[in-house]
């Protein structure tokens, strides 16, 4: 007696909009990369956004950038992650909780590539700039929660799936966009290029992870009826 198979973790009804709006993401991503790599002055729209915030926030918005700032620095961001999983196995949803590491990962990794491949610099002192690590980071835990709430309410169609994935991506790409930019660590097209850069990893990783699961439950299948013979 086999159980049920555990529930994807990328809702097939939301794999043709995420795929295409990660295609999309990684689209800007690359357009943005080429037009400021080896950069280390901000651009027109850079210019036009940052010159009353850039880190000129004032108490108590400066304290809650820093707060925010820290979600996504290795201690808090180790928290997160460990508070992601833990929530994903409390829930009995284990490709959430694997998708919460491997997301993770592969983002901040995808953007640390990019960072040393692109060579956009900030302050001229050799920071490397984008895409942002910390807006990348947040919008990734935050589309991971968005799918585990939307693969737990089926009854939730394509747009509406769709529409709250991207709300989520939204807020917390703003909230870490906002505060990276408030601080003057990163340029806004350093976080739009870390906000597509979530968009475009996650779907991806999601859909790995439940290929590679189901594989596993298939070879195991397999492997019990053999047995079984």
């Amino acid at each position: 007696m086999t159980g049920r198979p555990a529930p994807a973790v990328l809702p097939p009804s939301l794999r043709a909009s995420l795929g295409l709006i990660a295609a999309l993401a990684a689209l800007v991503v690359v357009v943005l990369g080429v037009l400021y790599a080896g950069h280390s002055e901000p651009g027109r729209v850079d210019r036009w956004i940052i010159r009353p915030t850039a880190d000129s926030v004032r108490p108590p918005w400066r304290y809650v950038a820093l707060a925010t700032d820290f979600l996504a620095e290795p201690v808090g961001a180790a928290m997160l992650v460990v508070a992601g999983v833990t929530g994903c196995l409390l829930l009995r949803r284990s490709r959430a909780a694997v998708l919460v590491v491997a997301g993770a990962g592969l983002t901040v990794g995808t953007t640390t590539l990019l960072k040393s491949l692109v060579g956009r610099t900030i302050h001229g002192d050799g920071n490397l700039s984008y895409p942002s690590g910390h807006t990348a980071f947040l919008t990734a835990l935050a589309l991971v929660a968005a799918l585990l709430a939307t693969s737990r309410r089926p009854s939730l169609g394509r747009t509406a799936g769709t529409s709250l994935v991207l709300a989520a991506a939204l807020v917390a790409g703003a909230a870490m966009g906002w505060a990276q930019v408030a601080l003057g660590a990163h340029y806004p097209t350093d976080v739009l290029g870390g906000w597509c850069t979530a968009l475009a990893v996650i779907p991806v990783t999601a859909w790995l992870v439940d290929r590679t699961a189901d594989q596993l439950v298939d070879r195991t299948a397999d492997a019990g009826r053999r047995e079984r013979l």
